[in-house]
């Protein structure tokens, strides 16, 4: 994910600054040091540390500890927001294979509306845009064009690219990258796991985002193309049945006629020749909690059967071995081979990890010619104890055979030194190896190895010697400057961070390197140029804005009162917070970091409110514009952090991503949740943490996961438990001014069901009339208790009574409700945005043109137009003016 705001807070050139916030960088200046700095000076080392708590079962997840920052480290956060991105979607129970396809299918036969979506964020996002250069923001970085996270690249040597988003679908380059085309958009899962074409040259479509562990979005299978040059993905495409429906796939590897994958659900493999027919199970370590089993309703059941990659002799294909394991470390985690017709753990390989405390997360590549195996190995034991990274190694075998022998040839000590950005203890080269890491050799050369992890780093001899021509950003660097008419000082541009996969292809007849990773696709030629320090010279961002797999969680829209029309902004999974101003062809970054909740003020888009991970609030009244005074001159950052108390208790006190809102009736009241239920009345004035008041205590292990405000009556939906094992949830209610709270009752219990509360909308002209809309899936595909069924509630006496309006609605996870000025309603879901017109009962879908995509959250904005924050295919906008029985019409 990428540099951060707080999140990645690691490099402060010569000041070495801990995470105080705004107040510790002024008082830091204001002391004398006035020496130039990178962005935010809490950057500082911060994402290294991680903590490990049981969930049973030997499932096991990074949390954030609580701490004084309202931060975590990146490591965290992101194991932690994957966590609780897949709660919603799963708690109380599993989900069972087939329910996100059931829901496309009905998808499919429902009525549109008339109108159709806008694009707006189809353009170039400039993360070193130097018109945002505040305290807050990571502008100068290095990262240039981004999007959001590419999982899958495949290329072949026509200068053909193929591109996968994490959430996005499969987009085709003609023109060695750019210039780019969606071809995946009919698929019913566009969350890729990988891409890879075969001796035949079709293109293999993994669905289900390959992040190990419980990922945010599964998928329903793996598709063939068989002329990817021109044609698109259908679903009758799909190889085989539905086995694989409902997993993530981590691999797919080719031995002859056989395609092997690793899956969140075991290793399979089908035949390439026939695609009809049903995927074989090879194995499972764990069978009963498979799909059948007599543990599938288990809830550590996702985590136990868990497979990472495949490596197969190609010399004898006989000879497969594979890589077994939760990151988080079980008894099964191991390497695999077949001995005397069943799968066993194998041992006395050589260097490569094989016992279940070191297996964890493993990537293989092969060399062209046989004559090279290499692996990157992250390891459960070291990521619970060695706070400085997860890496346990890279290996080769020297001639090839997944059965070794297999040496080390780096650790993350080696990799640090070999000019990774990553220097501070706590944050160093493999510190997310759980969750970046690729490798590819050169095709021409099997001693040329390009290896991914938080950084990009390449060796050209084997191993011997390692250099970064990708470093994680280049704030740490002498060349560093924060000179606006640079991009990133005299250094050369890098990379995105946080690496998820490579290719390599041909264009005009020169090989290029492809990287993705959470800030989109990156090219450079395959033998490339590097300064002295072992930096690329050469990296070209293929994100010209015509591939937009950005994942907002969040939009905002105000009045442009400079330029006419409006503003738009929101937060970013590791894309900070984009603003797109009304004359801009090119977006930019304000915030740096995860972006998370947003709020902008309807009558001016330069107020706004930016969150960034578990409640840590920040605002601007200027768009964020600044040139990078504030460095030397502190008193000229018009970034201010305003962070309820909850921040400081980090996952304890928050959600990763916790909801913000103002009152619907007043701009300048705003509520936050947390544990607590924080209201402030200042609006964008406000300047510290210290202004919000404390409303009410959700209760010990309570979290907010949806606030909602109107003329001061205040709704609040909590969950707590919130993962399988204990889940519970509910709703309060009471005054912004801390009174009238109570929580609802037995009526909640009996009419809503036991899944997560995901959005409020309260009625402007009635406080007590409000509709809320609930996360997960109905008891038909939820195993465990009190699924219940419905996606969307409506209460006309504040809640103290509840109707299921869900009607013909596909069940899908529901995200997100608006009620129009019209009366209709909007519903934003996993798949779709959905329409009840005034007065009726059904459901429709809203438009055409807007891609399947979860769509996290829908505003109004004061161009009359809805705006759809999707989670990977960016910002799109529909005027509700076209809506039959609309109030403009």
């Amino acid at each position: 994910m990428m540099p951060p705001r707080h999140r990645r807070r690691f490099m402060t050139c010569a000041v070495v600054a801990t995470a105080f916030g705004l107040a510790g960088a002024q008082a830091s200046a204001a002391s004398g040091d006035t020496r130039p700095r990178p962005w935010n000076a809490r950057h500082q080392a911060d994402i290294g540390r991680q903590h490990v708590r049981s969930l049973g079962s030997g499932k096991s997840a990074l949390v954030a500890p609580g701490r004084d920052d309202g931060g975590s480290d990146e490591a965290e956060n992101s194991a932690e927001g994957t966590a609780q991105y897949t709660e919603a979607r799963t708690a109380p129970g599993v989900v069972a294979p087939g329910a996100y396809g059931a829901a496309w299918s009905q998808l499919q036969s429902m009525r549109h509306t008339g109108g159709g979506w806008d694009h707006v964020t189809k353009k170039p996002y400039n993360s070193d845009d130097p018109r945002y250069r505040d305290i807050n923001s990571n502008s100068s970085g290095g990262s240039g064009n981004v999007t959001g996270r590419i999982t899958g690249i495949a290329a072949d040597d026509q200068g053909y690219v193929y591109a996968g988003g994490a959430n996005g679908g499969v987009f085709r380059s003609r023109t060695g990258g750019g210039h780019w085309e969606p071809i995946a958009d009919k698929l019913p899962s566009l969350s890729t796991g990988t891409l890879a074409l075969d001796g035949s040259r079709r293109l293999w479509y993994a669905t289900g985002e390959s992040n190990t562990g419980a990922t945010s979005y599964v998928g329903t299978g793996v598709y063939v193309l068989a002329d990817p040059r021109h044609g698109r993905f259908q679903p009758g495409g799909r190889v085989g049945g539905a086995e694989l429906e409902s997993t993530v796939v981590h691999a797919l590897r080719f031995a002859g006629t056989t395609v092997w994958a690793a899956t969140s659900r075991g290793v399979w493999t089908h035949s390439t020749t026939t695609l009809s027919g049903p995927w074989k199970l090879e194995f499972a370590p764990n069978p009963d909690y498979l799909p059948g089993g007599s543990k599938q309703a288990d809830p550590s059941a996702p985590y136990k059967n868990i497979a990472n990659d495949i490596a197969v002799d190609p010399k004898a294909p006989d000879r497969v071995l594979l890589a077994v394991g939760w990151r988080g470390g079980d008894t099964y985690n191991g390497m695999y081979s077949k001995q005397g017709g069943s799968w066993k753990r194998v041992t006395g390989i050589g260097d490569l990890p094989s016992t279940s405390e070191d297996v964890g997360n493993v990537t293989f590549a092969a060399a062209a010619d046989g004559s090279r195996l290499y692996a990157v190995a992250q390891s459960p034991a070291q990521m619970a104890s060695n706070p400085d990274s997860g890496l346990k190694g890279v290996y080769v075998s020297k001639g090839g055979s997944p059965l070794g022998p297999w040496t080390q040839i780096a650790d993350y000590t080696k990799l640090r030194n070999s000019g990774s950005a990553l220097q501070s203890a706590g944050y160093m080269p493999g510190i997310q190896s759980w969750y970046n890491q690729f490798l590819q050799v050169d095709p021409g050369n099997a001693d040329h190895v390009y290896l991914g992890l938080e950084e990009v780093f390449e060796t050209k001899n084997g191993g011997a010697s390692w250099i970064t021509p990708g470093p994680y950003w280049n704030f740490p660097f002498p060349c560093w400057s924060v000179d606006p008419a640079k991009q990133t000082g005299d250094c050369s541009p890098t990379t995105h961070s946080d690496q998820h996969a490579v290719a390599v292809g041909t264009y005009k007849g020169k090989p290029w390197v492809y990287v993705g990773n959470d800030g989109g696709i990156y090219r450079r030629p395959l033998s490339g140029a590097v300064d002295s320090g072992g930096h690329a010279k050469d990296w070209q961002s293929l994100n010209d804005g015509t591939i937009d797999v950005l994942q907002f969680y969040s939009v905002g829209v105000g009045k442009d009162r400079n330029h006419g029309g409006v503003s738009v902004t929101g937060g970013l999974q590791d894309n900070g917070q984009s603003i797109l101003r009304g004359h801009d062809k090119v977006m930019g970054s304000n915030f740096g970091g995860d972006g998370g909740d947003t709020l902008a003020a309807p009558g001016n888009g330069c107020d706004i409110a930016a969150e960034y991970v578990y409640l840590d609030m920040w605002v601007t009244q200027d768009c964020g514009e600044n040139n990078g005074a504030w460095a030397t001159d502190p008193a000229k950052a018009t970034e201010y952090e305003v962070a309820p108390p909850d921040k400081d208790l980090g996952g304890a006190g928050a959600r990763f991503i916790a909801p913000i809102t103002s009152d619907a009736k007043d701009i300048n009241t705003w509520v936050a949740g947390g544990r607590h239920v924080w209201v402030q009345n200042k609006g964008f004035a406000i300047r510290s943490g210290a202004e919000w008041k404390n409303a009410y205590d959700l209760g010990a292990g309570h979290v907010a996961t949806a606030v909602a405000a109107s003329g001061g009556t205040v709704y609040a939906g909590w969950c707590g438990p919130c993962d399988s094992q204990g889940f519970s949830r509910g709703i309060a209610v009471g005054k912004a001014d801390g009174t009238g709270w109570h929580q609802l009752g037995l009526p909640v219990e009996g009419a809503l069901p036991n899944r997560y509360i995901s959005g409020f909308e309260v009625d402007p002209a009635d406080a007590q009339h409000v509709y809320v809309a609930v996360n997960g899936f109905s008891r038909k595909w939820t195993e465990g208790p009190g699924a219940g069924s419905g996606h969307v509630f409506e209460s006309r006496d504040g809640g103290g009574n509840w109707t299921d309006i869900s009607a013909n609605l596909p069940d899908v996870p529901a995200d997100t409700v608006k009620l129009l000025p019209n009366g209709a309603l909007a519903l934003g879901t996993d798949l779709a945005t959905f329409y009840r017109p005034p007065g009726a009962s059904e459901w429709q879908v809203l438009g055409t043109g807007l891609p399947t995509t979860a769509v996290l959250q829908l505003k109004l904005g004061p161009d009359n137009r809805l705006y759809a924050a999707t989670h990977g295919r960016g910002i799109w906008s529909f005027g509700i003016r076209r809506l039959k029985g609309s109030t403009n019409d």
